[in-house]
């Protein structure tokens, strides 16, 4: 039996949430699951329907972190158990226990300064478990730098699930919102700094001047939606933008399909990094190219001139460059099909033989 420790667990939304839902699922098709996660309300019915136990603990964060390995530590005691999975070094730090213990990490919870108190909590826990498992070479690389073991580091970049099947009639509601206007960019995601939504509208602005017809489709809400909804009235780009907020798969996908380039060309924020992104792949499953900044994990999920274009986020010519290169003579059709063709190195039943090899 595994233990699976995670804060981040559906019916909660979210690409953590997917990651750790898609590691769980693939995993009991080879093992017995225990799942130790953070309460949601309404999870009773998605925990019914799992072949699985999944335990969940409520209350504030902090004492929901101790009662949670509290719960594991006598868990341990009283059963037999390979190992602990765990999504986050802070879901193993009260963990008492000999058993292998394995800690994926992703970007932005290890970048702490190096010789701070939390860097030196991050790596007490990461150089004491059997292996650490790096969503990209990028943050690899990052935690070699804060000072984790490298050789207990291996990456394995997230895994996808098949694409959903498109509903023509979502797929017809799309074509009737967008009607005429092309090329269409869309960005799938929270709204904060990171992302980038501010140069990538910045750029829109010039190239709205070449491209009337264009098209900028934002999906998702976040602490910076307010801030970007007024630099879209600032730079006049109200007819170009649309706004999608809390919308079901079925017309995030059909947005997705019907697009042509998926636009993030992440930053570092603070201590904030994409860590890999997942969206990239996602947009690929349905032969949509994609624009990732160089800062972070997005080379991992973009091969450069292949299947999109990884520029410099900081740098706004650079996105505009990237953006109308891949406009022009329409290379971003090129591109999609070989993101098409290359995404299935993704897909979970490739991405858990690596999990099973390293379990096993």
């Amino acid at each position: 039996m595994y233990l699976i420790a995670t804060r981040s667990f559906p019916p909660e939304l979210g690409g953590m949430q997917s990651l750790m839902w898609g590691l769980t699922k693939e995993l009991s098709k080879n093992f017995m699951i225990k799942v130790f996660a953070d309460y949601e309300e309404n999870h009773k019915e998605f925990d019914n329907g799992v072949n699985f136990s999944i335990e969940r603990i409520r209350g504030v964060k902090f004492l929901r972190k101790i009662r949670k390995a509290q719960l594991i530590n006598e868990f341990l005691k009283e059963n037999k158990v390979q190992g602990i999975i765990a999504d986050h070094w802070k879901s193993l730090e009260l963990i008492k226990s000999d058993k292998k213990k394995y800690c994926l990490i992703h970007g932005k919870e290890i970048n702490h300064p190096k010789g701070g108190s939390q860097n030196k909590k991050i790596i007490n826990v990461l150089n004491n478990v059997e292996k650490v498992i790096a969503n990209s070479e990028y943050t690899r690389n990052l935690a070699i730098d804060i000072g984790v073991d490298q050789k207990k580091i291996i990456v394995i970049n997230p895994g996808v699930n098949p694409p959903k099947k498109l509903n023509k009639k979502t797929l017809d509601k799309v074509e009737s919102l967008l009607k005429i206007k092309s090329p269409r960019l869309i960005t799938v995601s929270r709204f904060d700094r990171r992302k980038n939504h501010e140069k990538v509208l910045m750029a829109l602005r010039n190239l709205k001047q070449i491209y009337p017809n264009i098209v900028y489709i934002c999906v998702g809400h976040g602490d910076e939606e307010r801030n970007i909804k007024d630099l879209v009235k600032e730079l006049d780009l109200s007819t170009q933008v649309m706004f999608f907020k809390d919308i079901g798969d079925d017309l995030k996908n059909a947005l997705v399909a019907k697009s042509n380039i998926f636009v993030m060309p992440s930053i570092i924020h603070k201590t904030s990094v994409e860590g890999f992104g997942i969206a990239y792949v996602e947009a690929a499953q349905y032969g949509i190219a994609s624009l990732g900044g160089k800062d972070g994990g997005a080379s991992d999920a973009i091969q450069h001139d292949k299947t999109g274009l990884i520029c410099d986020g900081n740098n706004l010519d650079e996105i505009y460059s990237s953006l109308n290169l891949m406009i022009e003579n329409k290379k971003y059709l090129e591109f999609g099909k070989n993101a098409k063709e290359l995404v299935a190195k993704f897909d979970w039943s490739h991405t858990i033989e690596k999990y099973k090899k390293i379990l096993n």
